[in-house]
């Protein structure tokens, strides 16, 4: 399958307009879709606003940022994705959410395109299941930030073909990221120990054993990690951690998936992160 044209859902926010920066930055013509164009708006400037970093950094001319941004479109709309050979689904991890999504871009999308999911917690099979092209549908989970992470996670459904798997793999290394293969089911390899992870650096810091900063440079220091946990639980979001907490913590059990006092507070104050202008941390 030649992929030229991509579409994400969810391309306004902080992950959606990674992934999408990526496949321009590759040459694919990419659609950034949210429900509100205040939301496209703020990834397009976000993106924007790294391109003009690279060229201010001598990475890339001031012509290949206009040839880039060339590629990028924005929507509005879901029927915009009526010509998608990909389309990228980057929205919050309910499944009832993703049902209405997958099962409205069943009537919209030809045939041919695939359905990749960026979820980290729900399982792809259920997803599949909403449409009438379960072949079709396959998990494809980037880290963030999604630019600077060489990683995508991929999860095939129950009935997800070789030709989606290989069509998927293909696009995530044209965009230059390598490839993990994982078994479907609620959270995926990777995401089992970080999630784990995120949620005991919480737990320290609520129990005072560290201000917030010492615990991230811990991680970025002591084990050469580009970002420390408490930065990445801003930009994960607040009440998207919690919701794959809760999920997680009821498919396995344990301690360790038990929501940390401090994450429920946070999310209950509003206190979501970077993309609420204030999390662990204050952003402008």
């Amino acid at each position: 399958m030649d992929v030229k044209n991509i579409f994400v859902i969810g391309g306004g926010g902080l992950m959606g307009s990674g992934i999408v920066q990526c496949c321009i930055e590759h040459g694919f013509t990419t659609t950034a879709n949210d429900i509100r164009d205040e939301f496209v708006q703020r990834g397009v400037g976000g993106i924007t606003q790294r391109m003009e970093g690279k060229v201010a950094k001598g990475k890339i001319t001031e012509e290949k940022k206009t040839e880039i941004l060339g590629n990028l479109k924005t929507s509005t709309d879901l029927a915009d994705a009526k010509d998608a050979d990909v389309v990228v689904e980057v929205v919050f991890e309910d499944m009832a959410l993703k049902r209405d999504i997958f099962t409205r871009l069943d009537e919209i999308c030809p045939p041919h395109t695939i359905f990749a999911s960026n979820s980290s917690s729900l399982p792809i099979t259920e997803m599949a299941g909403f449409t009438k092209r379960p072949d079709k549908v396959m998990g494809m989970h980037f880290l963030q930030p999604v630019p600077v992470m060489p990683l995508v996670n991929a999860i095939r459904g129950l009935l997800t073909s070789d030709e989606t798997n290989a069509a998927i793999e293909k696009l995530a290394r044209d965009i230059g990221k390598e490839v993990i293969q994982w078994q479907d089911g609620p959270g995926h390899g990777l995401q089992l120990s970080p999630m784990a992870y995120y949620n005991e650096a919480a737990k320290v810091l609520s129990e005072g054993r560290g201000p917030k900063e010492d615990i991230d440079k811990c991680f970025k220091v002591g084990l050469g990690m580009p970002m420390g946990p408490i930065t990445t639980l801003d930009f994960m979001g607040m009440d998207t951690v919690l919701h794959i907490l809760h999920i997680l913590h009821e498919a396995y059990g344990g301690s360790q998936y038990h929501p940390s006092q401090l994450i429920v507070q946070m999310a209950k104050a509003g206190l979501y992160g970077n993309k609420a202008g204030r999390g662990f941390y204050t952003y402008q």
